[in-house]
This record gives structure tokens, C-alpha cells and sequence, in this order.
């Protein structure tokens, strides 16, 4: 950024008392609270999280500096719940990532997958598990996700992130209402709770046993937990 573009001495100690003010209406929305989903108090955070995102950048812009302490924006909070008190149908939004840390044996179980269903039906895909996409829509069509969740280093995959939303609805969807477009159109008022599973949230320290150490307690390896898994399906 240019001199000329920086922000002034000035306008960066206005939005250090912006900060301040936006403190203080926050801690008394608090104070005043009337439940635990207070839309004061919702209001009061948003406009404490866009006055210190303000602040941060301008220091940063014109003193490059960051503060040493990080509020969530209004997008990464969800408003008071405002749908309907007995709601006659739900929907479960659920996203879970995975890295595919193990390609060969993620290839390797959609070729058992597809040598079985070869051996019923006489008919195979000549690509569909000699490829990543292919052996993962293998996997994916023949086992439920929760299994996969359950046995995705059986399926060479990492787990990474996870959310789980239950969203409150008047009446439930006509069949392949949604269908081409599954997750759009969700109203943040309308989730009734939701969990979520990140590896920012792990700030545990083990006790100074490690994992290998842990399986080696139990008797058994990782990769001899794999094996046995792997002969079981067979």
C-alpha cells in the first residue's frame, strides 16, 4: 500500500475508541441480558467484532501490527433461534472432509468392492476402481458415511473437519423438492443446534505417552489393526 493510501495516526486511534465503545455497549447488553439467545447481545458481539476487525486492519495498514487477540466475525456465529417452537420436520446438514492420505489403499478396497459385486452381477468397470474418483464413488456408493467416518483409515483417508446442523422446518420437503441444490437456502435462524469437530479445537497434551506407545500398550500395532480389519472383510 502507499503512503498516500495508509490510514492516519488519526483514524487508527478513532478506531482504537470505537473498539472501546463497542466494549462497554457489549459488557452492558450482557449485564441486561434476558436469556441465553439475547438479540442484544447477539447485535452487541457483531458490532464488537467489526469494530476490532477495523481496528486490526488499520493497524496493521498504517503500523503493521496486529493485535494479539482474534473475535469471531457475524458469519461465524449463529443468530437467535427464531423458527417455529415444535417443528413438524427437521433437516440434518452434514459435511465431513477427508484427505486421501493413502491413494494405493484406497484403490486397493474399491477393487475388493468391485471384484465382489463383479463375481454377482458378470459385469466390471475397467476404470472405475483403477482411479481416485472412481474407487472413491465405488466406496461411497457401497458403504453408509457413517461407516466410512467408522473405517476411513481402512479407505487410506484422514479425517479433517466436521459440522453437523439440524435445521427446524414448518412441514417436510416434497420428494426431490431440493434435490439439485441441497444446501442452499438454509436460514441460520432456523438451526436448532449444531456440533462441530475441528483440529483447532484439540489443544489437548498427552501425558507423555505417545500414540505408538499407546498401541503398543494395547498389545497391538496400527498397521496390524489395519490387517486384521482388512482379513475380517474378507
Amino acid at each position: 500500500m502507499s503512503d498516500a493510501a495508509q490510514p492516519t495516526a488519526a483514524e487508527v486511534r478513532a478506531a482504537a475508541e470505537a473498539i472501546k465503545t463497542a466494549l462497554d455497549r457489549h459488557l452492558a447488553a450482557v449485564e441486561r441480558r434476558s436469556g441465553e439467545d439475547d438479540p442484544a447481545v447477539y447485535e452487541a458481539f457483531n458490532q464488537l467484532a467489526a469494530a476490532a476487525e477495523v481496528y486490526d486492519e488499520l493497524l496493521y495498514d498504517r503500523y503493521d501490527e496486529v493485535t494479539p487477540f482474534e473475535i469471531p466475525g457475524a458469519e461465524d456465529a449463529l443468530p437467535p433461534y427464531a423458527g417455529p417452537e415444535e417443528p413438524n420436520a427437521i433437516s440434518v446438514l452434514i459435511r465431513r472432509d477427508y484427505a486421501v492420505a493413502e491413494p494405493q489403499r484406497l484403490l486397493a478396497q474399491a477393487q475388493r468392492v468391485e471384484a465382489a459385486e463383479y463375481e454377482l452381477v458378470g459385469a466390471a468397470d475397467d476404470e472405475g476402481a483403477g482411479t481416485v474418483p472412481g474407487a472413491l464413488g465405488i466406496l461411497f456408493g457401497e458403504f453408509e458415511p457413517d461407516e466410512i467416518a467408522s473405517r476411513h483409515k481402512e479407505f487410506g483417508l484422514e479425517e479433517g473437519d466436521s459440522t453437523l446442523w439440524v435445521t427446524a422446518a414448518d412441514e417436510p420437503a416434497e420428494p426431490g423438492e431440493w434435490l439439485e441444490a441441497p444446501f442452499e437456502q438454509v436460514d441460520p435462524q432456523r438451526v436448532v443446534c449444531r456440533f462441530d469437530v475441528s483440529a483447532v479445537f484439540d489443544e489437548d497434551v498427552s501425558d507423555g505417552i505417545d500414540e505408538e506407545d499407546e498401541l503398543e500398550f494395547d498389545g497391538i500395532s496400527d498397521e496390524d489393526e489395519d490387517l486384521e480389519s482388512l482379513d475380517a472383510d474378507r
